[in-house]
């Protein structure tokens, strides 16, 4: 196992960063959260030119045939830069899942657009309970003919006002078992009977309680098997969940950086703050944390994409980054005093995602009780 990264994906890591910070500056950033769309096309079609988009796609379907852990290089550097838009629903939620489980048909017809970045993708799970468990999905689809219905809500479905498809997990069985009978459906978001409200999140990111009010999907739409649906996702949201932590590697990272800077050019009584003991214990401490959560989310990361196991690491890893991100954040605004806390700064940007992230594909108790799983209790 080795995490230094090879000279490509250095280059990739270093074009990534100088291009983010080019392009996607925090005013930016800023600018999007009250901006109805949340992202500007122009910084998206730059994304796709760069073959973003198209990274982990097949080069037979027009991508750029990359791993797994290549997609982890970029995700951390748009968690370090707080970049908006729906890329982590398009790629990651939506892109993995038809690689996953998409027919030939499907694929051919998908990904070439989805690479070109033509495409935007999201993935409608979670319901009332807001859990990634299949016992949570209670939205149902009826057969009708060539036909299946869909009748019911979803809640925290992400980028859904910009999406082309809609990936939506729906009941299609009943059955004791409640991973037995549930079924992935593309369904076209421009369908009659979809409708959806804005959810006012505390990160300005674009979440949406989607109704399926009697929508109508062909057979043909049905992603991976009848009735099957819970084996592809529980392999999708394990990938999601190490891509999320990779994304808040990037985010603990930058807040460590602008920590460390404020704390050598802030001058208080004649020296620097980080002359005090008390703010170099501060730093310290975030330092490492911020170590600690990149190696679990790399080690999980690189077993995902050398195909191996990864449902203990990625639990522990999401468990742990869920909380220490938080934490850190919370240090860092100590260090950075009252100015950390002007809605100017880009501090708050960090502690507001860190917030979002911590619930997103599961928070820390969920994935305690993953690991827990894994050990055998």
């Amino acid at each position: 196992m080795e995490f230094v990264l090879t000279e490509q994906q250095e280059m990739l890591r270093k074009m990534a960063r100088d291009f983010l910070d080019t392009e996607c500056p925090k005013s930016l950033v800023r600018e999007m959260v009250t901006d109805e769309k949340g992202y500007p096309d122009e910084l998206w079609q730059k994304m796709a030119e760069l073959g973003w988009m198209g990274l982990i796609i097949p080069e037979e379907y027009g991508g750029e045939g990359a791993s797994f852990y290549d997609l982890a290089v970029v995700l951390e550097e748009m968690g370090r830069a707080c970049l908006p838009g729906p890329f982590f629903s398009t790629v990651v939620l939506g892109g993995l899942t038809i690689l996953d489980a998409g027919s030939d048909k499907q694929k051919q017809e998908l990904l070439p657009r989805l690479a070109q970045g033509k495409l935007v993708l999201t993935l409608a799970l979670t319901e009332t309970e807001a859990r990634y468990t299949p016992g949570s999905v209670q939205v149902k689809a009826q057969p009708k003919g060539d036909e299946f219905v869909i009748q019911g809500t979803k809640l925290f479905t992400p980028d859904v006002h910009v999406a082309d498809y809609i990936i939506c997990v729906a009941r299609t069985k009943e059955s004791n078992d409640p991973e037995d009978g549930l079924t992935l459906f593309l369904v076209d978001s421009r369908s009659s009977g979809i409708s959806y409200v804005p959810l006012q999140t505390i990160s300005g990111d674009k979440q949406f309680e989607v109704v399926f009010d009697s929508v109508k999907v062909s057979r043909e739409n049905i992603l991976g098997k009848l009735d099957e649906g819970w084996t592809v996702m529980a392999r999708v949201l394990e990938k999601a969940a190490v891509a999320r932590c990779v994304e808040m590697v990037g985010g603990t990272r930058q807040v460590l950086e602008m920590t460390v800077d404020y704390a050598r050019e802030r001058v208080q009584f004649g020296r620097p703050i980080g002359a005090l003991q008390a703010i170099q214990h501060h730093c310290a401490n975030i330092a490492i944390d911020v170590d600690s959560c990149a190696l679990l989310s790399y080690q999980a990361a690189w077993r995902v994409s050398e195909g191996m196991p990864a449902g203990r690491e990625t639990a522990m890893a999401k468990a742990w980054i869920s909380d220490r991100f938080k934490r850190l954040a919370t240090v860092a605004h100590q260090v950075h005093g009252a100015i950390g806390f002007t809605e100017d700064h880009d501090m708050p940007l960090y502690y507001k995602r860190a917030k979002t992230w911590e619930l997103s594909l599961g928070d820390a108790n969920y994935h305690f009780d993953k690991v827990a799983t894994e050990l055998g209790l």
